[in-house]
């Protein structure tokens, strides 16, 4: 592999990451709810998450999965499940209007990276994703760390993304804890998670 391409590789993954998805809604979600901490622990879940599909497709695992219908059908409702579930659990947060700051609040850090990780890991789109963009960046004479070099590539770009992600929201952090603001971004964060796992549900 050339710096050339592997440089082009670069380029593409961070144009598609920047396109807002449900990984970036959890981790705006838990940023509000976590503060900082809980941002960065969701971000890492997500970034597990990349980096357990990209070295699944690297390895070939990821192509049977694809192919067996009966398994990819069960990964991809059990992933709109989840999604499902986060959303309607931030829309009764945002119901309620209940919230306790960030610093006073339970630790709930096993938590915050679970949510990221599952959210990721069983999302077959990502499964598509990788098994159809890997290829272009490889020739007949790649070799498996070259793969493998792209899909932990892909892994490490997704969690400073997301950590930008987190900053971003730290930065404005006072502004987005007013309570009408948090009911209003949980509201459609919440509608944002139910919405992507529903197009994940009805998608061929």
């Amino acid at each position: 592999m050339t710096w050339g391409t592997y440089g082009a590789f670069v380029l593409f993954v961070v144009l598609v990451l920047v396109v807002p998805g449900p990984d970036t809604a959890l981790v705006l979600k838990n940023s509000l709810a976590g503060g900082k901490r809980g941002g960065i622990l969701t971000a890492l879940g997500v970034g597990s998450g990349n980096l357990v599909q990209g070295l699944a497709a690297a390895l070939g695992l990821s192509a049977v999965l694809v192919r067996s219908e009966p398994l990819f059908l069960a990964v991809k409702w059990a992933g709109a499940a989840y999604l499902a579930f986060l959303g309607v659990k931030t829309l009764l947060a945002a119901w309620r209007g209940n919230y306790s700051a960030p610093e006073t609040a339970k630790p709930r850090g096993g938590r915050r990276w679970r949510e990221g990780f599952l959210s990721n890991v069983t999302n077959p789109k990502a499964l598509v994703f990788y098994l159809s963009m890997l290829p272009q960046f490889l020739s007949p004479g790649s070799t498996t760390a070259d793969s493998l070099l792209l899909a932990a590539t892909v892994a490490v770009l997704a969690t400073l993304w997301q950590f930008v992600v987190v900053a971003g929201v730290h930065r404005i952090r006072v502004w987005l804890q007013r309570r009408r603001v948090r009911r209003t971004m949980d509201g459609a964060t919440g509608a944002a998670l139910v919405g992507f796992g529903a197009v994940l549900a009805v998608e061929g």
